[in-house]
C-alpha cells in the first residue's frame, strides 16, 4: 500500500466521532473581537458564488488549455520572470508567428 495511514478509525467511526461531539464543544463567539465571528450562511455563500465567478477563463476568452514540453532551460527561464511568465511565453510565441508567417 502507498501513503502513509494515518488514522486507524474507519469512515463510519471518523462520522460517528463527529456526530457525538458534545454541544459544548462548539465555538461560541465571546462578541468582542469581529475577526473572530463566525461567517453567517449568507456570507459563505456568497464567498462561495465570488470564487466560483473566478474560476476558469473569462468569457469571451480564445485560449484553449494545452499539455505542451518545453526545454527546461526555457521553462526555467521563463518561470524566473516571475508572475505572468505563461502570458509572456503566449506573447513571445504570437511574435514569432507574425514574423514567420506562411
Amino acid at each position: 500500500m502507498t501513503g502513509s495511514k494515518t488514522n486507524t478509525m474507519s469512515r463510519e467511526e471518523v462520522l460517528t466521532a463527529i456526530r457525538n461531539i458534545p454541544e459544548s464543544a462548539n465555538f461560541v463567539w465571546d462578541g468582542i473581537d469581529e475577526d473572530d465571528r463566525p461567517a453567517t450562511k449568507e456570507e459563505l455563500l456568497a464567498g462561495i458564488v465570488a470564487i466560483e465567478a473566478r474560476r476558469g477563463r473569462p468569457n469571451g476568452s480564445d485560449k484553449t488549455q494545452i499539455a505542451l514540453r518545453v526545454d527546461n532551460s526555457v521553462l526555467e527561464a521563463f518561470r524566473a520572470t516571475g508572475k505572468g511568465w505563461q502570458t509572456r511565453m503566449n506573447d513571445v510565441l504570437k511574435e514569432w508567428l507574425k514574423e514567420h508567417a506562411a
